[in-house]
C-alpha cells in the first residue's frame, strides 16, 4: 500500500519519523513530503507541493496552523484515507474530506500499525 506521510522528519525523536520507519518496515511503500529537504530511507523528502499518484494513505505530521489549501492538494491526490495523528486534529478539513469522499481518520498511525488495525 502507498502511503504519503505529510510532514516527514529526518528527526529520529519525532513522530513523522518513526511512522517512516515503521510503515517501511512493514513493506509499506512510503511517499515523504515535508519542509526540510533530505532524504530517508532512501526515499526523498519531497516539498509540500509535490503532487503523487495513487495514494492509498495520506497520513498527517503537521499542525492546523500548517494546513492552510490542504483541503485542495489532498482533493487533488485523492487517497482512500487521511489519518490525523494526535495534534492534527482540523473538524473542517475533516468534513471536506468526507464531503469528497475521503475518510478522514483521527488516530496514530503508531498505533494502528503496532495494532494491526492500518
Amino acid at each position: 500500500m502507498k502511503v504519503l506521510i505529510y510532514g516527514a522528519s529526518l528527526n529520529p525523536q519525532r513522530y513523522a519519523y518513526l511512522a517512516a520507519n515503521m510503515l517501511h518496515q512493514k513493506g509499506h511503500e512510503i511517499v515523504l513530503v515535508g519542509i526540510k529537504k533530505g532524504e530517508l530511507l532512501g526515499q526523498t523528502i519531497h516539498p509540500p507541493e509535490w503532487m503523487e499518484s495513487d495514494v492509498h494513505t495520506v497520513t498527517l505530521y503537521v499542525g492546523l496552523r500548517n494546513q492552510k489549501g490542504l483541503l485542495d492538494y489532498l482533493k487533488q491526490i485523492n487517497p482512500k484515507r487521511v489519518i490525523f495523528n494526535p495534534g492534527t486534529e482540523n473538524q473542517e478539513l475533516e468534513s471536506g474530506l468526507e464531503a469528497a469522499g475521503i475518510a478522514a481518520v483521527e488516530a496514530c498511525t503508531l498505533v494502528m500499525l503496532q495494532t494491526g488495525q492500518f
